[in-house]
């Protein structure tokens, strides 16, 4: 079974922790975050915001959400002038486990 891809952009944050929860309630607890260039830093942000459960979307993810691996790469991109150049890439493993929380009834 393959691993969901989110691909971290220019998104608020909140966008991809929606969409890591999302992935996750249906039953894909094994998500890579995959970003590139400036959007690295993104990247983290979102997997510590998943791992800490901060803020209203993600306490709604599973119990425990961890890092569960970290890989970095480069990949040669072709620029708007046409030249190539070298863009780092990193992929964040993320993992759930555990119950999702229960949601108040009415």
């Amino acid at each position: 079974m393959s691993r969901r891809i989110i691909y971290i952009g220019k998104k608020p944050l909140h966008s991809y922790i929606r969409a890591v929860l999302m992935a996750m309630q249906e039953g894909e607890l094994e998500i890579d975050l995959v970003a590139r260039g400036g959007n690295i830093s993104r990247a983290v942000d979102v997997a510590e915001l998943c791992k800490r459960k901060h803020g209203i979307i993600a306490q709604q993810l599973p119990e425990f959400v961890e890092v569960s691996g970290i890989a970095s790469n480069s990949e040669t991109v072709m620029s708007d002038e046409g030249h190539e150049r070298m863009v780092s890439v990193l992929t964040i493993s993320l993992k759930g486990k555990g119950d999702f929380p229960q949601s108040p009834e009415p």
